[in-house]
């Protein structure tokens, strides 16, 4: 495995694993390489990174992707963008749970869907489509989303009411198998 292939896999995983970031460790752990050679990787990545609109930054050990604070004005016109842009297919699928099942959890949704469920969430409540509505009882006491006003114009509805039924089958089947099917999706789309 080259340098520039171990930087690309750590980017990557980097990438995906969002605001929780991963470790050393946990990236030693994955790419099954010592922590030398990741450490290594990760401060070559750090010095590419100056010529990129991202950087890495180290937060209670954890390594994370950010955008750098020059670009800031940027990232706020494009997440204050008009509702008119097309949302992704997870946050799409992300939307129809929260709108049938409301109030839910982040556990719950992404339960339901079979995978992480942070961005399309963040991209959903920056667009104003949904919002906390509460906290779950329990341990941890996890936030509740449901839908907003602004996601009842979206869809022309004037309550949640209105909302078409759900088909028969996907009733009976259940959560698990709906959250087979994502996960099959997902696996195809590899």
């Amino acid at each position: 495995m080259t340098t520039n292939n171990l930087q690309a896999i750590i980017e990557s995983l980097l990438f995906v694993s969002g605001d929780e970031g991963l470790s050393i460790s946990r990236l030693a752990e994955i790419i099954e390489k010592p922590h030398e050679d990741i450490q290594g990787a990760l401060e070559s990545l750090k010095q590419e990174c100056k010529f990129r609109g991202v950087t890495l930054v180290e937060i209670g050990g954890a390594y994370q992707l950010v955008t750098k604070k020059d670009y800031a004005p940027y990232i706020e016109k494009l997440v204050e963008a008009p509702a008119n842009q097309s949302l992704s297919q997870a946050a799409l699928e992300t939307l129809a749970i929260v709108a049938y099942k409301q109030p839910i959890t982040r556990a719950e949704i992404e339960e339901i869907r079979g995978v992480k469920t942070e961005r399309p969430l963040q991209t959903l409540i920056g667009k104003v489509l949904l919002k906390e509505v509460g906290r779950a009882e329990g341990a941890g006491r996890a936030i509740l989303y449901g839908t907003t006003k602004e996601f009842l114009g979206y869809f022309g509805l004037k309550s949640i009411e209105e909302l078409p039924p759900l088909p028969e089958d996907l009733l009976q089947e259940g959560t698990d198998q709906e959250a087979d099917l994502f996960f099959q999706s997902f696996q195809e789309m590899k």
